[in-house]
């Protein structure tokens, strides 16, 4: 097996992976039995893995598996959200399984033969900002009842690929996850990164298990039943201090890492001089559609770019707290899925007259501040530039899917690593 990867232009979010398959003729000499094992290895590549992605959301780890280059099938996804489930028809297809997971049975599992379940639960009962219920949220209850269905499974999968937010892993939750794992046969590796760590000026990190039933192995079985702080597993580094302690470098080691980013503007949708207020020019297709309430409750065109700019009354209030970025910064802060509703904690915002002196040293009002586009964040979330919107998504509802969305730029190296010598 060779890989060759491919980055097309300079855009880090979007990239190929392509696979060239070389088999080595048999030799004449070669016994049987050697030769019906490597027949038997062959046809097991060339099988499709079968996939069930739960909390499947806009669509995000089908992508990343995609990306991965990973030969998979996706047996059956599933989401109880009803304009998730729009946007996932919209890109693939395929509907969603609209239903509350908490309902599924052991039986229900075992009927779609999975090798492999992605995981993506609800994340508000572990965040910071929320009252961290954990097991106690009800938000939690339906991964609770995948973990209580996998030991009366008849098939249970080979692979399994958790992400939630950092705070997780500190979880009760996390404790009866690792315990029915464990008493499962399956290894374990927790990886806690972010899109910085891939070249992409957005700091999010995420938390992940990656969990494989023996007797299948990781690539790198010294990292077994640890949590890593680094992507360089994913890239074939063994270098365990490197790996284990890089939460813990010093500033100067962040600084080098941003600086390893590519710059906002390369994920921009539009340039400084391509929008300014009063502009009359329509938004690109992807941010069409529809009319969207403003802040009095009036319909505004949702094709006008006015409605990307900060009011002054805002910046007025709550100037303080907003996070300033521009084209050539190296890093913005996560979109959460209040960002255009709410100000502060919620996500960057962009100025686009940039000033001598940057940042709030400078007027505010003086820097044309505009939050980032839909097309803007799915392209930090490192989403192809195919993927689109239904029309009757409204703008709000645009950004609060992005939201809850996952970094394709991350998930991809991860899931191709789980996937790999399976």
């Amino acid at each position: 097996l060779k890989k060759k990867l491919y980055l097309l232009g300079n855009n880090k979010f979007n990239f190929s992976v392509k696979y060239e398959f070389k088999t080595a003729p048999l030799k004449e000499n070669c016994k049987p039995a050697e030769r019906a094992k490597e027949e038997e290895m062959e046809k097991k590549q060339e099988e499709a893995w079968r996939v069930l992605e739960l909390y499947s959301g806009i669509g995000g780890m089908r992508y990343s598996l995609m990306r991965a280059g990973v030969n998979a099938e996706i047996v059956e996804a599933f989401d109880i959200n009803d304009k998730a489930n729009d946007v996932y028809q919209h890109n693939f297809g395929h509907r969603p399984y609209q239903g509350n997971i908490q309902s599924l049975t052991a039986a229900d599992l075992d009927s779609y033969g999975a090798h492999a379940w992605l995981l993506s639960p609800p994340c508000q009962p572990y965040t910071r900002q929320g009252l961290q219920k954990q097991s106690g949220d009800a938000r939690a209850f339906s991964f609770l009842n995948i973990l209580e269905l996998i030991p009366h499974t008849s098939k249970p999968p080979i692979m399994l690929f958790v992400e939630n937010v950092v705070g997780f892993e500190t979880s009760d939750t996390h404790s009866r996850m690792i315990e029915t794992l464990v008493k499962l046969g399956f290894v374990t590796q927790e990886f806690i990164l972010s899109p910085l760590q891939f070249g992409v000026p957005y700091s999010r990190p995420r938390y992940f298990c990656l969990a494989k039933r023996k007797p299948s192995l990781f690539h790198n079985q010294l990292l077994n039943n640890k949590l890593v702080w680094s992507p360089c597993p994913l890239f074939g580094s063994a270098d365990r201090e490197s790996v284990l302690f890089e939460h813990d470098q010093p500033q100067e080691s962040f600084d080098k890492l941003l600086q390893s980013c590519e710059p906002i503007e390369r994920f921009l949708e539009f340039k400084n001089a391509d929008l300014q207020p009063g502009d009359t020019t329509s938004v690109s297709t992807f941010a069409a559609g529809g009319l969207e309430k403003d802040n009095e409750g009036s319909e505004c065109d949702i094709n006008s770019l006015d409605q990307y700019f900060v009011p002054l009354s805002l910046i007025e209030r709550w100037g303080s707290a907003m996070d300033i970025v521009y084209p050539d910064s190296k890093r913005c802060c996560c979109f959460t899925k209040s960002y255009y509703r709410y100000i502060k904690g919620t996500g960057s915002l962009l100025a686009t007259v940039v000033p001598k002196r940057k940042g709030k040293a400078s007027p505010l009002k003086e820097q044309c501040l505009r939050y980032f586009t839909p097309r803007e964040v799915a392209n930090l979330h490192s989403f192809p530039e195919d993927f689109q919107f239904p029309q009757h998504i409204s703008l709000r509802q645009r950004y609060a899917l992005l939201g809850n969305g996952l970094s394709i730029a991350v998930v991809a190296p991860l899931l191709e690593y789980l996937f790999a010598d399976s």
